[in-house]
């Protein structure tokens, strides 16, 4: 199950990796991995649930404990949930410009 949740993370790795992923960890029925983002900095675990066919997705703490946690999340929406609470602000961009020093032309 790990290597499938990262085959369904590398389809798009660019935003995985903008995530400051780290510290990657197969699970039983799963992944978990460290992230730096913008709105999350801490762990992911991603479970499968046989009972749903879906994915159940834990935010957790440096200290592994569970901030926040989103069920029946679907493989074809995976990576767009974790980068909501992880990563995406409404901001964004300019986050981005200000955190790599990027001058924009605008």
């Amino acid at each position: 199950m790990a290597e499938y949740i990262m085959v369904l993370l590398k389809s798009r790795v660019t935003i995985m990796w903008s995530w400051g992923s780290t510290c990657f960890m197969a699970l039983h029925e799963g992944l978990m991995w460290h992230v730096e983002g913008f709105l999350h900095k801490g762990w992911v675990k991603v479970l499968y649930n046989y009972g749903t066919d879906a994915f159940d997705v834990y935010f957790l703490t440096n200290q592994k404990e569970v901030v926040e946690k989103v069920e029946e999340v679907y493989l074809d929406n995976l990576v767009d949930v974790i980068d909501r609470h992880v990563e995406k602000t409404s901001d964004y961009k300019e986050r981005v410009e200000a955190e790599y020093g990027i001058i924009s032309s605008k």
